[in-house]
């Protein structure tokens, strides 16, 4: 099929996604994530055959993963991730990754790198897709928002420098000397990016926010452009620079345009979830290896016990290293929270398939599991946490209850009817 029949399938499915998960919604809470992905399968070449991959496609769907890592870098409110918090969640990430490749190796038997692939897939943590239930419930500006906020920024970001790491195919020593030089140079960027910005910088960007020339978000373009030729630069994985965009944009837009930096967060994720991120889970439909999957049992034994083991590695160490203040249920309903994962589950199988870490049956696998925690984890999350927010409710009205003097009746006013 041709480019341009197979982009135009791609779209339609980008657009039949959100219908899809407005009609379900009557019934049932599905991600948007998981349309996109099974929308690729279907019309992809393992069921009906329509579209298949292109350099072209491809090409679009490598700019849609980073943009994804580029708006989740963004996500991260780093004032709000710090102190014991910050160190119990590192904690819990460096015992996940130490805990996932140990038990990979176990199941992969004496192949390391695979083990590697494997292990630090179940490490990661869907933060984009957390974020947005906790707004919606009014709660990620509280205590529990604020915790998973710092478990979930780490399991965004560990698993991108693990990868970087691990998986770059150079020696440690080597990779670790790389990744400290593009670290320098990050934070180098970042004092800059503090600094105050000319006032021309912001008026220029205000004025242009509605006309064609568009001076912020080119900005910001350019900003992951060249965060991105960085990292090849220094042989690093792509996705680092993505982040690493990521985190840099959102200072230089608080500090520079904190009015309009909204509006110009908006502009930038239309393109992003509009066109180029949504392509990427709908290429990542297509690329599905179904077949290898529903025709080898093991592949198909592999997706429930990958989904225990992603419970089991990610989940367990957050569970026991949570802050002490929070009740057993909410350090459960984090537990679940952080082990909800797919976008970076696909791009570490996707660079295990490159680079031939990993067979294509056990990657759908993973990413079949990973989808399955996208579904679940996050229901089962948010209704264990209503558990542990009944009491405390009921705690808070009886305090205000017996706190609240008696109100004198006022004569010939009837109260019942005051409202």
């Amino acid at each position: 099929m041709s480019h341009p029949g197979t982009l135009v399938l791609i779209m339609g499915a980008a657009v039949l996604a959100p219908l899809l998960v407005f009609a379900a919604g009557r019934w049932v809470r599905i991600p948007l994530v998981i349309f996109e992905i099974v929308l690729g399968v279907l019309i992809g070449p393992d069921v009906l055959g329509w579209a298949h991959s292109t350099e072209v496609v491809d090409t679009l769907a490598d700019l849609g993963l980073s943009m994804l890592i580029f708006l989740a870098g963004y996500e991260i409110d780093f004032a709000a991730v710090r102190g014991d918090t910050l160190r119990r969640s590192l904690w819990a990430w460096l015992v996940s990754l130490g805990l996932g490749i140990g038990l990979a190796f176990l199941v992969s038997g004496e192949d390391v790198l695979q083990a590697l692939v494997v292990g630090t897939a179940l490490t990661s943590t869907a933060l984009g897709t957390v974020l947005p239930m906790l707004r919606d419930s009014g709660e990620l500006k509280g205590r529990f928002g604020t915790v998973m906020s710092a478990f979930g920024a780490v399991g965004e970001f560990g698993p991108v420098v693990a990868v970087t790491l691990l998986l770059s195919g150079r020696r440690p020593a080597e990779s670790a000397a790389l990744l400290v030089a593009f670290g320098v140079i990050t934070g180098l960027a970042v004092l800059w990016a503090l600094r105050p910005r000319p006032p021309w910088f912001g008026r220029l960007a205000e004025r242009t926010l509605h006309s064609s020339a568009q001076f912020a978000v080119r900005f910001v373009m350019l900003l992951l452009a060249c965060m991105l030729g960085l990292a090849e630069v220094f042989g690093l994985d792509v996705l680092l620079g993505a982040f690493a965009a990521g985190v840099l944009t959102r200072i230089i837009l608080q500090r520079a345009v904190p009015a309009a930096g909204g509006v110009v967060l908006s502009k930038v994720e239309a393109m992003g979830f509009g066109f180029l991120v949504p392509l990427f889970y709908v290429v990542t439909g297509i690329e599905f290896d179904l077949h290898a999957l529903l025709h080898d049992p093991e592949a198909l034994l592999l997706v429930p016990v990958f989904l225990l083991l992603v419970v089991l590695v990610r989940g367990g160490p957050v569970f026991l290293l949570a802050p002490r203040d929070l009740g057993r249920r909410d350090r459960a309903a984090l537990a679940l929270f952080a082990s909800t994962c797919l976008p970076l589950v696909v791009a570490i199988t996707t660079i295990g398939v490159d680079q031939k870490l990993l067979a294509t049956d056990e990657a759908a696998s993973l990413v079949g599991a990973a989808m399955i925690s996208v579904l679940v984890l996050p229901l089962l999350a948010t209704r264990v946490r209503a558990g542990a927010r009944r009491p405390e409710r009921a705690e808070e009205d009886g305090r205000a209850g017996r706190a609240a003097p008696a109100r004198p009746a006022r004569e010939g006013v009837d109260d019942s009817e005051s409202w």
